[in-house]
């Protein structure tokens, strides 16, 4: 069942610096793969010289010269996010000529791809096929229908869940350490992950103390997953009632997916877009105003809300209006009333999303960053059998194999050096046909499956901690 074990470092190409092939290729690299990338815009090439250890050709990605200086007979993966859908489509072909086994495109038109399309993923020779706004409508849609607009990520087959959560001042949790809190509910296994505080994320160790307005991660089994929504405050629920910013390509495609089941309430500020809007979602209410003014949001109706997503196409915008839509819904709350709108915000910069998650967000959504995890992970697929994202922090959740004499299998968790006790935790282990959580004492063997937490930027260092 779980028998892929790490792989040597392949090479690959990437057609495009802007969007998400920059922070596509920072990732890569870090990771150690060989990256070439051809982009055509000498601005870019010069802001990325220096920055990324990657080979850099200044051309067009349609040039088969460019695509023979770059090597590409000896490329195990052609990524091609340039910002030209049929480039991209058509450079699949070219990569298949050349004989890159693997290749992946970013396409925004949903009318590609798809099983049902026209031309399919295996029609373009696409071995994935990449909708960033796509995902980050869909990610949009399933944190709107989770329990309390909290996160909760179903990991390891369903057997393990992550739990997002705020702590609050009356928190049970709040101002204890770890230590504590474990020895106060010690009726079940439950960790605390990830926290994040501020525009920092912090990997905790037992000692950590639980500050009020910090923004934690919880990993716990799917059968104490009950107990652990009881002791966080959390309560079972379904949102119905939802209010958009912006019906641009995430807005309104959100509307769409979400208008048949959940109360949608569309604001846009562009008078011909709204009327169009208008028109297309049949039920979703759509109203022409200027949503960054308290005012207008208070008129629509943002006090019967239970969250409110902002999807516009500036990023000050869309974490300012979750700002002013948390405290216009706080200030506006009574004692005896304590439903407060949770805040999804729509970010272009990585860096902004962990500020925006702590400052004036519930949840952050990136689409290069949401875009760039799905093709690492469909490249790491052969050694990390799972990869998540923590939204709202620089965090990510990986499920991978110890191998044969590997250093994780030379002594228990608690014994690991500093160095590796500082860049992750072992969350889980997979043992005895099930999945339980890992403490101090848990020794892991050679072909044990484990879930690994770990920053983004030290997986480079877990996978060296997992390979004999």
């Amino acid at each position: 069942m779980f028998r892929k074990k790490l792989a040597a470092a392949e090479n690959i190409l990437i057609l495009g610096l802007g969007g998400v092939g920059f922070y596509l290729a920072k990732r890569l690299i870090h990771e150690e793969y060989a990256v070439t990338i051809i982009e055509a815009d000498p601005k870019l090439i010069q802001q990325a010289d220096g920055q990324i250890d990657a080979r850099l050709i200044q051309g067009n990605a349609m040039s088969i010269n460019c695509w023979r200086e770059a090597g590409a007979d000896k490329m195990d993966y052609l990524i091609a996010v340039t910002d030209n859908d049929a480039v991209n489509m058509m450079a699949a072909s070219i990569a298949d000529r050349f004989g890159i086994k693997k290749k992946i495109a970013r396409v925004r038109s949903l009318e590609f791809g798809n099983n049902d399309s026209l031309l399919t993923a295996k029609d373009l020779k696409l071995d994935l096929l990449i909708h960033p706004e796509e995902l980050v409508a869909q990610e949009t849609v399933r944190l709107i229908q989770i329990n309390s607009s909290n996160e909760i990520i179903d990991i390891a087959q369903g057997e393990i869940q992550l739990l997002a959560t705020d702590v609050g001042r009356s928190s049970p949790l709040a101002n204890r350490t770890l230590q504590e809190i474990a020895a106060l509910y010690n009726d079940f296994p439950f960790r605390v992950i990830a926290i994040a505080r501020g525009i920092t994320t912090i990997i905790p160790r037992g000692g950590e103390i639980i500050h009020e307005d910090d923004h934690i991660f919880i990993m716990a089994a799917n059968e104490h997953l009950p107990r652990l929504m009881e002791v966080t405050g959390m309560k079972k629920k379904r949102q119905q009632r939802v209010m958009l910013l912006g019906g641009g390509l995430v807005g309104s495609r959100v509307a769409e997916l979400l208008e048949k089941s959940v109360s949608v309430r569309l604001v846009e500020k562009d008078e011909i877009t709204a009327q169009e809007l208008s028109l297309s979602l049949a039920h979703t209410d759509v109203l022409h105003g200027d949503g960054s003014d308290g005012d207008i949001l208070i008129q629509a109706g943002l006090l019967d809300m239970d969250t409110f997503v902002a999807t516009t196409g500036e990023n000050e915008t869309n974490i300012m209006t979750c700002l002013l839509a948390k405290h216009i819904c706080q200030k506006n709350t009574s004692s005896e009333n304590q439903k407060i709108c949770k805040t999804i915000a729509l970010v272009s910069k990585e860096d902004y999303l962990v500020l925006a998650a702590t400052i004036g967000s519930d949840i952050a959504l990136n689409k290069k960053v949401m875009a760039a995890n799905e093709i690492v992970k469909f490249i790491r697929r052969s050694e990390f059998l799972s990869v998540a994202h923590l939204h709202g922090f620089d965090t990510e959740v990986v499920e991978l194999v110890a191998a044969n004499k590997s250093p994780i299998t030379k002594k228990p968790l608690s014994k690991l050096d500093k160095f590796y006790q500082d860049k992750l935790i072992i969350g889980s282990i997979y043992r005895n046909s099930r999945w339980q959580i890992a403490v101090g004492d848990t020794h892991i063997q050679a072909d044990e499956p484990v879930i690994v937490v770990c920053p983004s930027k030290a997986l480079k260092d877990v996978r060296k901690l997992f390979i004999s």
